[in-house]
């Protein structure tokens, strides 16, 4: 089977899909972060840029995806196409037998994540999405408080996403699409949710309103809503790709009876209060620790999430470093909040709803 490997062989990898992140994907992949691979194709319908990465790596660029999954035989498919294709090219290279890395969103319809993991372990198949910041010291830590109560009844939480898009990154085919994206609770902001959603979820109800405040795109730059956790917290959401002139804020609160956290930072990468009424003696050295310093909304986890993707590979044990499981409910969550949205009412996710728009 293509999915299984020699652990003393270099993994195969790849591209599909050569825009900007393409570019975030391949300099981690050049660097030592990473070892023990090899990028032997990249997919583009855009020949031009395909084979711009293509010549860096002494490879071979195409414009068929069937193509290139037949010559290169690869181990390794990193999926970094607009959005609204992820659902298509995932089953596509599902289908040939071979391991799937998926940038977020893993597709834009719950049903369509529940059919490729289904797809995927019923082929033996690694299915991984990036929801790379679950993998942040600074989350990594939080959960590990969770785990083990510190925080006691949690009472309220926030998500502020404070980032900034000007109209140029709107000006394309895809961005801010409903067809192909949806508005920054599924482009910017899904990170956070899904954090959240993995740190102390899942949710019962949620209550959302939307707008363009600056950027013009069919779906929205500004969301803030209401959620109602099933352990009886609360939580706020603001999200927002109209702050000028620079990316400020992307961070998660948690307020519990024995003590509150915020992780922030541009990425969830740096811890900003860490106090507890049980007091240990390694908590003064938490923030320092457990922070990190980060170039860019990408944070710094990418290269631990390809690396436990390879490692996975090579160990033929095809568990995911990302649980599929809250990838699916996080979607769902997206999907509840458009739909309060649209219908202008709370909406409870027992009800499975879906979204008027977004995939259409």
């Amino acid at each position: 089977m293509l999915g299984e490997m020699k652990q003393n062989k270099k993994t195969k990898i790849v591209i599909v899909g050569c825009g900007k992140v393409a570019s975030h994907y391949i300099k981690i992949i050049k660097s030592k972060k990473i070892n023990n691979c090899k990028l032997v194709g990249f997919f583009d319908i855009d020949i031009n840029k395909a084979s711009f990465f293509a010549r860096k790596f002494f490879s071979k660029a195409f414009t068929n995806l069937d193509k290139m999954l037949d010559e290169t035989i690869p181990d390794l498919a990193i999926i970094l196409t607009p959005s609204g294709l992820h659902y298509a090219h995932t089953k596509q290279v599902l289908k040939k037998k071979i391991n799937v890395l998926v940038e977020k969103p893993a597709a834009l319809i719950p049903s369509q994540v529940k059919e490729l993991s289904m797809f995927a372990k019923k082929k033996k198949l690694l299915y991984v999405v990036a929801f790379q910041n679950r993998l942040n010291l600074s989350i990594v830590c939080l959960k590990d408080a969770i785990n083990k109560k510190r925080f006691g009844k949690i009472i309220t939480s926030s998500i502020n996403l404070r980032w900034c898009r000007f109209q140029k990154y709107y000006n394309d085919d895809w961005h801010g699409t409903w067809k192909h994206d949806g508005g920054v609770i599924n482009q910017q902001a899904l990170h956070h949710i899904d954090a959240l959603n993995w740190l102390i979820g899942p949710v019962n109800s949620v209550c959302a309103k939307m707008s363009n405040q600056l950027n013009k795109l069919e779906a929205e730059d500004t969301t803030v809503a209401i959620m109602k956790l099933k352990n009886g917290g609360l939580c706020t959401l603001e999200a927002t790709t109209a702050a000028r002139p620079r990316d400020f804020e992307a961070s998660i609160s948690i307020v519990g009876e024995k003590g509150m956290v915020k992780v922030g930072g541009i990425a969830l990468n740096k811890i900003e209060t860490w106090e507890f009424l049980s007091k240990k003696k390694e908590d003064r050295f938490i923030p320092k620790k457990f922070s990190e310093k980060v170039k860019n909304g990408y944070g710094n986890s990418h290269p631990k999430l390809i690396q436990k993707t390879l490692d996975e590979l090579r160990k033929n044990k095809k568990r995911s470093p990302i649980s599929v499981s809250h990838v699916i409910e996080s979607t769902k969550l997206i999907h509840a909040l458009y739909s309060s949205e649209e219908n202008k009412k709370w909406i409870h996710l027992r009800d499975m709803p879906i979204s008027k728009r977004l995939g259409k």
